[in-house]
This record gives structure tokens, sequence and C-alpha cells, in this order.
């Protein structure tokens, strides 16, 4: 079962609640967090996951792009994240396992992400305490970036890894995905997808999120 979550990152903000209510059909919302320092873009914050808490009961895939993010995990789960991700190269490893125990703690699942520089076997010692594994296949920071097809044999490396050791562990794609790359990545053993060109620059959104789950 594929699963879809669109990037909010690409609907307007202006009218956030009217494009949410567009991606209804959808089965998570991905929700992009940047801080300016792990990456040189700023986005939305606490407040704004926790309007969209608010306005709907889809699953709230937070993704923190942020340095640090120990620091936010407990404002994130109050303000209704599900599923709370943190990047690998935002903190040394002591950090990263800080993070996991305090999503731990706090009911939300887990998620680690893997910037396109960052190599498959850095999942490994976090691996039977994760829920997601993110791989991004664009530069985290900014949407409509091209993909990355240099990203697919990592994919297709850490889905063996999750085989292995963590069977019930997700594999989530973020970047440049479209109906034609969508196809690439779940060959290669994703089943989560975030687009947020993709879906937002489609006529009929709910169409698009059908492309991508290849009805």
């Amino acid at each position: 079962m594929i699963t879809i979550a669109p990037s909010i990152l690409s609907a307007d903000f202006a009218n956030l609640g009217r494009d949410v209510q567009r991606v209804r059909e959808a089965d998570w919302l991905h929700v992009d967090v940047m801080d300016g320092m792990f990456v040189s873009n700023i986005s939305i914050g606490v407040p704004v996951v926790k309007s969209l808490r608010k306005f709907t009961d889809q699953f709230l895939d937070v993704h923190l792009m942020i340095e640090k993010p120990v620091r936010y995990v407990d404002a994130f789960a109050d303000a209704g994240a599900d599923l709370l991700t943190v990047h690998l190269e935002a903190d040394m490893p002591p950090g990263i396992q800080a993070a996991l125990a305090a999503m731990e703690r706090r009911g939300v699942r887990k998620g680690i992400a893997l910037r396109p520089i960052t190599a498959a076997e850095a999942v490994l010692p976090y691996l039977d305490k994760v829920d997601l594994i993110l791989v991004m296949t664009v530069e985290p920071g900014f949407g409509g970036q091209a993909f990355m097809a240099d990203q697919l044999p990592k994919i297709a490396a850490i889905r063996r890894y999750i085989q292995e050791r963590n069977p019930a562990c997700r594999l989530e794609v973020d970047g440049g995905v479209d109906p034609v790359t969508a196809r690439q990545v779940v060959e290669a053993g994703a089943d989560v997808l975030v687009a947020g060109s993709a879906i937002y620059g489609a006529p009929d959104p709910a169409q698009a999120i059908r492309a991508l789950r290849g009805e």
C-alpha cells in the first residue's frame, strides 16, 4: 500500500485551510519545518502545526529540518504531530538518540532523514528504533527541485536493511516526486511518497494523488 503525503510547502499559505481540504483524499499531510540554520530557508513552525491539528484529522507527518531537534520534540508533540522526522546531519549521534527517546516518551512515531550526501549505512545505528526513514531526493530547503536519480540505489539499500531488521518501518521519499519518478522510487522500495508541486501544481489535486498511487 503506497501512502501519499502532500507537502504543504507547495500550498498557498494565505489559503492553507482551503488547500488542506483540496488534498483530503491523501493519506498524510507532510509539514516541512525549516529553521534557517540547518537549511537556508525558513518555513512554518509549532503554531501552524497546532492550527492544522485543530482543522484536520489527517496524519501529520512533520519533517524537522532544524539543528539540534531534540529541543523541539515536546513542542511539536504538544502541537499534535503524529510523526516527527529528524535529520541525522542535524546533530551528533547522542543528540539524535536523545530526540528519538523524547519521541518515544511522548508517544509520537519516530523518523530519521538523510540528505543526498549521506550514505545509506548511516541509518544502521537507528534502524531498530524508528518507524520511518526518509530519503531526500533533492537537497532539503526548497520545493520544486529536480529529482536526483542517483539516490535510487540508496533507497534500494535501505529497503534491504529494513527487510532484514525492522520490516514494520516505512520508507519515505521526498523531492521531485511526480507520476514518473514515483514509479522509480516505489520499484526501489519506497512506500511513502511526499509530493508538493506535483499535487498542488496540478489542475485537479485529487487526480494527481491517484496518479501518484498508480491508479
